[in-house]
Order: structure tokens, then C-alpha cells, then sequence
């Protein structure tokens, strides 16, 4: 008895193979993606006034595939904000992005992508009660180095963000970003966001959280540590 003739078959031979190596394939992509790590972002931000209508943002971010190791990316951002009002804000800047997409290395992507981007955004605030509402609408134009290739992307973001406080000190903040690509694929990714933070001063809080970063048919769950620095460096007038 011949066991599985058609096994035999010349074309269903490699066809068989095509189908065993496609699937190993997509096995060791999974892999690779680093999914099922739990990842951290350390960031710094700060909003630095320097007038009364005028002040200066700063950030960096730190993030990694792991806790502290196996590094992802680095974002660099600065702008400028104009205060329309103490409720709403707009502000054009520019960010530096260095981003290693590979969760282990790996000849499928570029060893790196480098971009840099230019953004518009406008900040829109208001209270209920306790609870502070901020609406982030934002604007960006992506230059991406594919460690070769380049590209221009366009991409429009929206952050709803709520803080509630807790007593003088503590206080609980939440928010979801979407973001829409402005060509295809039109769903770029959701960030959803809760965390614990603390004013230590006027100037100074900190926030450690918990963020869902959800593409299209992947999630990522990352640590988030952040501190917040908004110091006034307006001159005050010297005293009669």
C-alpha cells in the first residue's frame, strides 16, 4: 500500500511545503511582535511659561518592549503654545522619532525608522464639578526614513481626557486617544489610558498608569511612568 499517494504529486508536494513554511512563518512573526510582553514608557513633559500668552513645551519619552529593557523607541517633542484664554491653547511643534520596530532582530524590517514630524494642535478645557475635561485635537505631518526608503504620512489625533481629584494631593486621571490616518489604512490605533497621580508642588506631579495601545488586530500593554515639570519663568516686578 503506498501511504498518501498524494504526497507523491510534484506540485502537491510544494504546495504542502508553501503551506508548512507560511505557517512557520506566521508563527515566528508572533514571535517577533513581542504582544504578550508587558512594556514601560518613561516620560517627561513640561509646559514652560515665559509670557502671558506664551509658553514653551517640552518632552521626552523613553519606551521599551520590556520593562526596562529592550528598547523601542525614542520621542523627542518641543512647540510652541499660544494661551488664547486659561481654557484653550494652541500650539505648532516638532517632534524627532526613533523608532526600532523589531521586537527581536531580525532581517523582515528596517532596523530602524526615523522621523520627523511637525504638528499643530489645539487644546480646548472646561470643568464639571470636580471633574476637568481636556479635548486634545491634533494635527501631523510625518517625514519617515525606513533606514533607506522615505515617506510623508498624514495623521490626525483626538484625546479625551478626564482628572478627578482625590483630596489635595492625589488625584486619578483617564483618557482615549484615537487616531486616524489621512490616507489608508484609515484606523491608525487607540490608546487608552488610567493612572495614579500626585502634585508634589505648583509645579511638579507624577503619574504612574496603565496603557492599552490597541492597532488593527494587535494590543500592547505598557507601563506608564510619567513626571511633569511646569514651571513659571515669567519676571515678576521687583518689589517697591
Amino acid at each position: 500500500m503506498t501511504f498518501m499517494p498524494w504526497i507523491k504529486s510534484n506540485t502537491a508536494g510544494r504546495l504542502f511545503g508553501l503551506l508548512l513554511f507560511v505557517c512557520a512563518g506566521q508563527g515566528l512573526w508572533a514571535q517577533n511582535t513581542g504582544e504578550d510582553q508587558l512594556g514601560a514608557w518613561y516620560m517627561y513633559f513640561g509646559t514652560n511659561r515665559v509670557a502671558e500668552k506664551w509658553s514653551i513645551h517640552t518632552e521626552a519619552q523613553f519606551r521599551f518592549y520590556d520593562a526596562s529593557s529592550n528598547f523601542n523607541q525614542l520621542l523627542l517633542r518641543t512647540g510652541a503654545n499660544y494661551h488664547l484664554t486659561d481654557q484653550a491653547i494652541v500650539t505648532l511643534g516638532y517632534g524627532y522619532i526613533w523608532t526600532d520596530p523589531t521586537f527581536e532582530d531580525g532581517d523582515a524590517l528596517p532596523d530602524r525608522i526615523l522621523e520627523h514630524r511637525i504638528f499643530q494642535q489645539f487644546i480646548l478645557k472646561n470643568k464639571v464639578g470636580r471633574l476637568a475635561f481636556e479635548h486634545r485635537y491634533r494635527l501631523e505631518q510625518r517625514f519617515l526614513d525606513f533606514d533607506g526608503p522615505t515617506e510623508t504620512q498624514h495623521r490626525a489625533r483626538y484625546r479625551l481626557q478626564l482628572t478627578h481629584p482625590l483630596g489635595d494631593t492625589f488625584f486619578i486621571n483617564f483618557y482615549d486617544e484615537v487616531f486616524i490616518n489621512l490616507q489608508e489604512p484609515l484606523f491608525g490605533q487607540n490608546r487608552l489610558y488610567l493612572a495614579l497621580g500626585a502634585r508634589l508642588s505648583p509645579a511638579v506631579s507624577l503619574q504612574a498608569g496603565f496603557l492599552k495601545n490597541s492597532f488593527t488586530g494587535r494590543d500592547y500593554n505598557r507601563l506608564q511612568l510619567g513626571v511633569f515639570f511646569n514651571p513659571d519663568l515669567r519676571k515678576r516686578p521687583a518689589a517697591p
